[in-house]
């Protein structure tokens, strides 16, 4: 359904929409959570790169985007990257 959602807003709106990032995030969250560690950095980079852009480096939508991208790197070992 995620996949649907991100196709039917990226068509809508546009891959750097707001909305469209939000869902760039939860396909991550999704990801993750199937262990599909690879793909969800993917798409938190994705979301990450976007909200910075269209919000900036400190607003919360970003910061939450950081958050699931250093939890991502903490359930892989990967302490450094997730320190940063």
């Amino acid at each position: 359904m995620y996949r649907r959602a991100l196709e039917g807003r990226e068509k809508a709106w546009g891959p750097e929409h707001t909305s469209t990032l939000d869902t760039v995030n939860n396909l991550g969250i999704l990801y993750a959570d199937q262990g599909k560690m690879a793909e969800a950095e993917a798409m938190y980079r994705r979301a990450l790169e976007g909200k910075e852009k269209m919000w900036g480096p400190e607003h919360t939508s970003t910061l939450a985007t950081v958050n699931n991208l250093g939890i991502l790197y903490a359930d892989q070992g990967k302490m450094a990257e997730a320190e940063v």
